[in-house]
């Protein structure tokens, strides 16, 4: 094709628009929407007058690759174009679409557009506050497949028969599981956001907190932790492990309490009469906070040597301001430089919880002042180190 061939409309072209707008949603947005039908038209760049004698050939090839045909069903609208040289010539103008059947058939896509209105009949009975929402939604409702009719059906049983207190476990639909839950939770938070009544959804989490969003109990948070030795109601058990709800009344007896992060440092820490030890578990520990009674003992905490060990340092002092860390200093650092590793993903948060001599540390550590994300991790720390810091 010539160059100047190459700017005229072809087929291809109106068929890419046309399915550009399918695959917004538009077309069936504006099928499904209140009113007529519009037919829809499409113009057509073609020849020139000029060019009409330039290469009269390509010109016929172009009109004949407009000719109706079962791909393309649709009507062209030809206006005449020429003049005393060449003749007045009907060459295609516009192409017209006058049937919503028309343009899935062009479109190829007769099939799923029959699927797709089945289950809009289904809703308007059914769930008709979903209607609105697959109207705008329709390519996610169409991609979804099969699926879509288990979707729904969860969202109807979490209407009907879901009560705070369940877990997800308890869904009872067919087919359906937690894990078709947690594969699907972003397509069903948006459902359940327009099919729940408003006092049913928590806002102050967002879609992707999904059971506590919509009133679902969530997995228990365990604090594990290592009583004193003379604690008389854990009977002598080296570990025990509570519900942080349960944990916020237990009181465990000792006056000082030892947080550490790495799960062998916690299981290798020494103990003692009157201290008991907490596993750390990284961020989960915030859950912490509403311990009361941690207020009133020494607390300690060790963590790792890296940005994150000083942001949860600094998370546990917003609660308790007088804890103190152990281990967490330069000197501990340049003494095992040969153990030192790279953070994955340091931090830049602003700590205004550390003491003078622990923000100095984590400013040089985030500067990469001894080398690029510098991380010494607990359980690399000489031991004798570990038994001296905690004994004193």
């Amino acid at each position: 094709m010539s160059g100047v061939a190459q700017r005229w409309t072809t087929p291809a072209d109106v068929l890419a628009k046309l399915r550009k707008r399918w695959e917004s949603g538009a077309l069936l947005a504006d099928f499904l929407a209140e009113g007529p039908w519009l037919p829809i038209q499409l113009p057509i760049r073609g020849p020139v007058a000029r060019e009409l004698a330039a290469d009269f050939a390509a010109v016929a090839g172009w009109v004949h690759a407009w000719s109706p045909s079962r791909q393309r069903p649709w009507r062209v609208e030809n206006l005449p174009i020429g003049g005393r040289h060449v003749g007045v010539n009907e060459l295609p103008a516009r192409v017209w679409i006058d049937e919503p059947t028309v343009l899935w058939d062009v479109l190829g896509v007769s099939g799923v557009v029959g699927d797709f209105l089945d289950r809009f009949a289904i809703a308007r009975l059914q769930t008709p506050r979903l209607v609105d929402w697959m109207v705008s939604h329709s390519p996610r409702v169409i991609s979804l497949g099969a699926q879509w009719e288990s979707i729904v059906a969860t969202v109807e049983w979490i209407d009907k028969a879901g009560r705070p207190g369940l877990y997800l476990r308890h869904l009872d639909v067919p087919g359906v599981d937690t894990k078709f839950v947690e594969r699907h939770r972003a397509v069903l938070a948006e459902l359940l956001d327009v099919q729940l009544s408003p006092d049913r959804i928590d806002l102050r989490y967002g879609r992707s907190e999904f059971e506590a969003r919509y009133g679902f109990a969530r997995k228990p948070q365990y604090i594990r932790f290592r009583p004193a030795v003379v604690d008389p109601r854990f009977g002598g058990l080296a570990e025990v492990a509570l519900r942080a709800s349960d944990f916020m009344s237990a009181e465990p007896v000792g006056h000082r309490v030892v947080i550490i992060e790495n799960d062998v440092s916690y299981l290798a820490a020494p103990q003692s009469a009157d201290t008991m030890t907490i596993f750390g578990s990284g961020y989960a520990l915030s859950s912490l906070g509403s311990a009361a009674w941690l207020g009133d003992r020494e607390i300690i905490y060790w963590g790792d040597i890296d940005t994150h060990g000083f942001v949860i340092l600094d998370l546990l002092r917003r609660h308790w301001p007088a804890t103190r860390s152990v281990l967490m200093d330069e000197e501990t650092l340049l003494a095992h430089r040969g153990q030192w590793v790279r953070e994955p993903t340091p931090t830049l948060a602003v700590l205004e919880g550390l003491n003078d001599r622990e923000a100095w540390l984590y400013r040089q550590l985030v500067e990469d002042a001894y080398g690029s994300s510098v991380r010494l991790e607990q359980e690399r720390i000489r031991f004798s180190l570990v038994a001296r810091a905690l004994a004193s």
